[in-house]
């Protein structure tokens, strides 16, 4: 015991000498691995198409929940499939196993439950969390933000399944990401497309994750894993070849209602009765020139029971317009899934829900090159007015009318400096695009007025100190 109570003491004043070293630490910095920072002029774009995607969804009557970024582990487990192997696992806190949310859509089924609410019509924007191998260059992280909009409840077939389609389509246009399509299918007509080529009912999801991959590898490979790695007679593979090469729009829905092996599958039969549905409602939407019935989408995540649908950027492939478009990565996605909230009911009560998810770091990773590449000036303030002086000892004036402006709701700043020349006023103007400066000086504090200077056009009038406020309103949009 005297041995280890020696070595201990040996191993403390180590330590110690170790410590001495001016209490200077050698901090590695960097943020953690598939995480960035966000600067201002980034975070400026960011909050636009925020804006943008949150009017949508408030244009098409959604409220709003929040929900914590951790949930039991249990909540989470079992409802990804394939992908659960992502989930980050937290250590065990006080009892409870918890893990970071993985997406947005299963805390709302755990909420739907939880406070039994059968209908609802939500948008929820936060952070999900996974523990992939994140391409970051292709805009996908460890921690990113989702926005999400679902419509829950127990309605005619199609209607809110047609409106998520919509609210893609207004939001897609709105930013102006360049060309897209939205891609829709529906998983009963994927199972009842498996049953008919063969594949075992336990075979369904994981051929259904492979058929997922369609838009990154070419049939072959597809083919190859169907079969190497899953399992799949060959025949089988290349009879779901044949439909996954199918693509159109309402008229391929009636081809198919045709096809003498689909259309004695019930799942197919009902899947395909609603793709008609769909496409009526998207007709009357306006949005059918963007959209394409396509048999080879399957979206991986397990919950999925009824319609589907992935909008991907195009662009024309080899400059000519009119030829073939190429995806160049899908910017949002969502479906139906009607089983997801009675798997957490206790009485199994389901609650149909139908969503979308918009990848907001793929919209932004594309905005942002597009912003540095058009090098035009981003905001990263929002402030209409600087108050200025042109002559010394008028801090306390300043400070005085910055914050008559603040209590009357105007963006305003004030340099922090006892007496600054009034050209360093102006240039902090220019640098941070301040559009006006309220400039006054004995005389104008005399006649009750201020110099209202246009920073752009160096435009200077006299505006009394009572109508500042209104006329700096009219001269500056209210952002």
């Amino acid at each position: 015991v005297l041995q280890i109570v020696a070595e201990v003491a040996k191993l403390l004043e180590l330590k110690a000498q170790l410590g001495t070293d001016d209490g200077k630490q050698t901090f590695v910095l960097k943020t953690p691995k598939g995480t960035r920072d966000y600067n201002p002029k980034q975070m400026a774009i960011r909050e636009s198409v925020f804006n943008t995607i949150i009017s949508c969804f408030k244009r098409h009557g959604a409220e709003t929940i929040d929900t914590p970024v951790f949930e039991l582990k249990e909540t989470l487990t079992g409802k990804y499939g394939e992908d659960s192997k992502l989930i980050y696992d937290l250590k065990d806190q006080g009892g409870e196993l918890l893990s970071l949310r993985y997406d947005l859509t299963v805390p709302f089924a755990r909420y739907l439950a939880m406070n039994k609410i059968s209908n609802i019509k939500r948008y929820h924007i936060a952070k999900v969390y996974r523990r992939d191998n994140p391409a970051m260059t292709k805009g996908r992280y460890r921690e990113f933000y989702q926005c999400d909009f679902d419509i829950a409840g127990q309605y005619d077939p199609m209607i809110p399944d047609a409106e998520c389609i919509k609210v893609v389509h207004e939001i897609l246009t709105q930013l102006q990401l360049g060309d897209f399509r939205i891609k829709v299918n529906d998983r009963r007509i994927l199972d009842g497309m498996f049953a008919v080529c063969g594949v075992p009912d336990d075979k369904f999801r994981a051929i259904c994750s492979t058929v997922d991959k369609l838009d990154k590898a070419s049939w072959e490979e597809v083919k190859n894993e169907m079969v190497g790695e899953k399992g799949l007679a060959p025949e089988a593979a290349d009879r779901i070849g044949e439909y996954v090469r199918m693509h159109g729009g309402f008229d391929l829905a009636e081809t198919l209602l045709q096809d003498p092996q689909l259309s004695q599958n019930k799942h197919a039969l009902d899947g395909l009765t609603d793709m008609k549905h769909l496409f009526k409602y998207l007709e009357l939407f306006k949005v059918t020139d963007k959209v394409i019935f396509d048999l080879s989408l399957a979206r991986g995540l397990d919950y999925y029971t009824g319609v589907i649908y992935e909008a991907v950027l195009t662009q024309p492939q080899n400059d000519h317009p009119s030829e073939e478009l190429v995806s160049v990565g899908s910017v949002a996605g969502g479906g139906r899934y009607d089983g997801l909230v009675g798997m957490f009911d206790p009485k199994g009560r389901k609650v149909p829900c139908v969503g979308v998810s918009v990848g907001i770091e793929r919209v932004f990773s594309i905005l942002e090159q597009k912003a540095e590449a058009s090098e035009e000036k981003v905001r990263t303030t929002e402030t209409q007015v600087l108050v200025a002086s042109a002559q010394k000892n008028l801090l306390e004036e300043r400070l005085k009318l910055t914050s008559e402006l603040w209590d009357a709701g105007i963006k305003a700043e004030v340099l922090y400096k006892k007496n600054p020349k009034l050209l360093s006023q102006l240039q902090h103007c220019e640098e941070t695009g301040i559009p006006l400066v309220a400039i006054i000086g004995e005389q104008e504090l005399k006649e009750g007025v201020v110099k209202l200077r246009n920073v752009a056009t160096r435009e200077e009038v006299d505006v009394s100190r009572v109508t500042l406020v209104e006329e700096v309103k009219k001269r500056t949009i209210q952002s």
